[in-house]
């Protein structure tokens, strides 16, 4: 871990956010916790880490209490469950490394064995690597370290190429001749309804089909969306909610394989939402060591390394822990609380929205509850800028803790329709306004991108996607 002194700063005496006064921000009670086993004397080293059937791993080093009361036992494996968690949803793995206390490896297996707490999360993991999730316990010497393969993906600009981005409410799609836009187009849609991945495959091919009526040909095809994608399969993707799980691995997983072969098996890559949104950001800014995070239906998050390269990692930040009070919002599908998902998205501002006195009626779908609070925003009502005051504050507090697994990290781009108009501009003032009083160590600056970018810049960057043979 790196850039977080656990001594530094009091949960007790942080800025909360406004419309959230019990937010307990999970950076400071890890640091709290840490500086409070110090301060017994009986502080334990311990490394956990998520490693990838292929080697990939990320690490956090902290400590616990050693001779521990049943109290402290307890506390130990909570604090040890939430990093845990956070690894694997940064990270991924399929294999959970606890080194340096056995004790914590068996709570741990407890923990996310089926039946227990994050069995949803053991469960995706295995879904993901298509093998079972399994808890080692080894010791400190022995504990992995952090390592990162690179796919190379990104950052291919020639010939003409075809990018799209399928968000829950619209597909975009567009296309590029060597870099230089020629067309893009936004249509709605509601995937996560239809239960029939022909449905999807139609839908997917129709925009595609759309925007190869502006190219002379078709050298590559890049995509993006929320979810995880393995070597271009799905393993888990909000968009296939509905497809009944004996018709997953049949018709869902290999969608992209398919529309692949519709066009002829030409260069073709599939990512996350959140790796297109910081790919986006990064060729704009001209940056590297960009993380990107999308506030769309859910929350997307995506990595270019300081080499400029999308990595190996999930970074699905939707499901990261981000407050640890016991009265936090409930992610509907995980069962947990306290996640991304929660506040960082539409149902995030819609969950504000009604803590802030704003009414609208019954069974308003979320993307209009949106655009009418950034309306009400726009035209200066101070509940619906606080809609966004609250956000941006507790968002300054999850930039901290992901700080911790993105080492080097200092730039925080946000995107997604959340981040639309005044709203967004809030949301990064006051996300800054945070980690300068607060984190003024850790210098991570958090930025909107121009408009065009935050429309379509995620299908533009998922053009550049797929390397072409022999160029």
């Amino acid at each position: 871990m790196s850039g977080i002194t656990p001594e530094k700063t009091s949960a007790n005496s942080a800025p909360t956010p406004c419309l959230e006064p019990g937010y307990r921000p999970a950076v400071l009670e890890i640091r709290a916790f840490r500086a409070e086993v110090r301060a017994s004397g009986r502080a334990v080293p311990v490394k956990l880490a998520a490693v990838t059937p292929d080697g990939q791993a990320v690490s956090a080093e902290t400590v616990v209490f050693g001779s521990p009361s049943a109290n402290e036992a307890e506390a130990n494996l909570r604090h040890a469950e939430r990093l845990v968690k956070m690894l694997l949803w940064i990270g991924g793995g399929s294999r959970i490394v606890v080194a340096g206390s056995d004790e914590l490896a068996k709570g741990l297996a407890a923990i996310y064995a089926p039946g227990g707490a994050r069995a949803f999360d053991a469960a995706c993991m295995g879904r993901i690597y298509e093998t079972p999730l399994a808890v080692t316990s080894v010791s400190y010497d022995d504990a992995p370290e952090s390592a990162e393969p690179l796919n190379g993906l990104g950052r291919h600009s020639e010939g003409c190429r075809i990018g799209f981005d399928l968000g829950a409410s619209d597909r975009k799609c567009a296309a590029v001749i060597d870099g230089e836009l020629v067309f893009s187009e936004e249509v709605p849609w509601n995937p996560s309804a239809m239960a029939d991945p022909a449905w999807h495959r139609a839908e997917i091919n129709d925009s595609i089909r759309r925007a190869a009526a502006h190219l002379p040909r078709i050298d590559a095809i890049g995509g993006s969306a929320a979810g995880v994608y393995i070597k271009n399969r799905v393993r888990l993707a909000s968009l296939f909610r509905s497809v009944p799980a004996e018709r997953f691995e049949a018709e869902a997983a290999p969608i992209f394989e398919r529309i692949r072969d519709d066009w002829g098996g030409v260069p073709f890559a599939v990512v996350n939402d959140g790796e297109a949104a910081a790919l986006a950001a990064s060729i704009q800014l001209g940056r590297n060591s960009v993380l990107g995070v999308s506030f769309g239906s859910s929350m997307a998050g995506g990595y270019v390394n300081p080499a400029g390269f999308i990595t190996g990692r999930l970074n699905e930040l939707a499901f990261v822990p981000v407050d640890f009070s016991p009265s936090a919002p409930v992610d509907e599908w995980s069962g947990d609380v306290g996640c991304g998902v929660n506040y960082f998205s539409q149902q995030g501002a819609a969950r504000l929205a009604n803590a802030a006195g704003l009414t609208f009626p019954a069974g308003t779908p979320l993307p209009e509850l949106l655009v009418r609070v950034q309306e009400l925003a726009s035209a200066g009502n101070e509940s619906a800028l606080n809609v966004f005051r609250s956000i941006g504050t507790a968002f300054g507090y999850a930039v901290a803790g992901f700080r911790e697994f993105y080492p080097g990290l200092g730039t925080v781009v946000v995107m997604g329709r959340v981040t639309s108009g005044v709203g967004g501009d809030l949301i990064c003032r006051e996300a800054n306004r945070i980690l300068g009083e607060v984190f003024p160590e850790l210098d991570v600056n958090v930025s909107v991108p121009d408009d065009s970018l935050r429309r379509h810049g995620q299908a533009i960057a998922a053009a550049t996607l797929a390397p072409i043979p022999g160029k």
